[in-house]
């Protein structure tokens, strides 16, 4: 629907998403789900071949030097295919580059970026830890300061590419004086798979399946100094910037991944008859659809939007807002989406004869990870009620209270 936003360029990358897509076959889809693929290595390879890893990354890593509007839509046709799928073309090219690229030095773009985004190695982020989820500052992954490396000790779960990834984006608590603020304590590392790195258990999910999520234990890993990412210590700016790919890429690819679920169920609802009419023409089937059709677009448009204003560089409180808005306000639109489709189909979509029951497993994970939708609504409000504040003391804004007819009548609003 918003294709009239783009321009020749972006479309052309579009539709060579759309081409891989099409040209994806089934079958890997079909054995991630019933984990007989553990990580999609081949297609990670050819999206790279076909150089739609990583768009939005300067071309002298290997990306496109496109923008976030493209990279949104490329990441809803990927999305379209499974949403685990979308998971692991993102994570890499996506959050893990994003970092290392906007906060490492050059000589860690050319030994982790460049070949990342070219299929030769493969990465994942590192930021649940068993004893904590939303509460990321609470980490208690510790990176011991030994001169010319640290040893990291700690463990980290849920994470997608545990067994798969050549290398971790890893966040550790740097700092041993337990009375020292947790965002200047903690310190963002690049950590290789190797000795003292153990992926120690693989999840049986309910949907999501094929990307190798499992939890990591770090017991003594050497990090060498030059894998610092940015500041000892300085973390915070790089988890900071990380929330952009990690919750607006979230909102694109979940677009995506309904998408089927409602073009399954216009197709059935258009041919599938009841009581002498197909039931498309009973309001209970096409309001139904209706309402599925005006959150995909609704949510679209938060996308689009979303993405031209981190684009633009709107002020970071303000785009943080946009942000939580538009993964919470999507992740439950999308799964509204993929409920009416399996109302409209009925019992056929709670069997695999039809992929909306993989799709409807897939999908609940979106409003769960990277910031569960709880901690995107504290972030709106707490954003919201600073900004009306700034406004207020600037004066910027009309007092609306006085526009009624007894706004005078002071001792009728009771504050205390």
């Amino acid at each position: 629907m918003y294709e009239h936003l783009l321009n020749d360029e972006q479309r052309r990358v579009v539709e060579e998403a759309r081409a891989f897509v099409r040209d994806t076959p089934r079958q890997l889809i079909l054995d991630m789900d019933a984990d007989k693929v553990r990580f999609p290595r081949a297609w990670l390879r050819e999206a790279a071949r076909r150089n739609l890893l990583g768009v939005r990354h300067p071309r002298a890593w290997g990306g496109r030097a496109m923008d976030w509007v493209t990279a949104s839509a490329v990441s809803e046709e990927i999305g379209s295919l499974s949403y685990e799928l979308a998971c692991v073309f993102g994570l890499g090219a996506d959050l893990v580059c994003d970092a290392i690229i906007r906060h490492g030095s050059d000589a860690q773009r050319e030994r982790y970026v460049k070949p990342l985004l070219a299929g030769e190695i493969f990465a994942a982020e590192c930021l649940t830890e068993p004893r904590g989820g939303s509460d990321f500052f609470g980490t208690t992954t510790t990176a011991r300061d030994c001169g010319d490396h640290f040893l990291l000790n700690g463990q980290k779960r849920f994470i997608v590419g545990a067994e798969g990834a050549d290398y971790f984006l890893v966040y550790a608590r740097t700092d041993p004086d337990p009375g020292a603020r947790a965002q200047q304590s903690m310190t963002c590392f690049i950590v290789d798979r190797g000795p003292g790195v153990e992926t120690k258990y693989l999840y049986g999910l309910m949907g999501c399946r094929g990307g190798g999520t499992g939890r990591l234990v770090f017991r003594d890993a050497r990090v060498p100094r030059e894998n610092v990412i940015g500041e000892v210590n300085g973390a915070y700016p790089v988890f900071n910037t990380m929330m952009i790919p990690e919750r607006l890429g979230t909102a694109a690819m979940t677009i995506g991944a309904a998408r089927p679920a409602l073009e399954v169920a216009t197709q059935y609802s258009s041919r599938r008859k009841a009581f002498g009419e197909v039931i498309n023409r009973f309001q209970g089937v096409s309001f139904q659809v209706a309402e599925a059709v005006t959150l995909l677009d609704a949510s679209r448009a938060m996308v689009y939007l979303t993405s031209r204003a981190v684009d633009d560089g709107v002020a970071v409180d303000r785009v943080r807002r946009l942000i939580s808005e538009t993964k919470k306000f999507v992740t439950e639109s999308c799964q509204k989406v993929v409920h009416n489709a399996m109302q409209v189909v009925g019992g056929i979509g709670y069997t695999n004869v039809l992929p909306l029951e993989r799709i409807y497993r897939d999908i609940r994970l979106a409003s769960i990870w990277t910031g569960t939708n709880e901690v995107m609504a504290m972030i709106i409000a707490h954003e919201w009620y600073r900004g009306r504040g700034k406004h207020k003391a600037a004066r910027l804004l009309r007092d609306y209270a006085r526009d009624a007819a007894e706004a005078d009548a002071a001792d009728e609003i009771v504050y205390e």
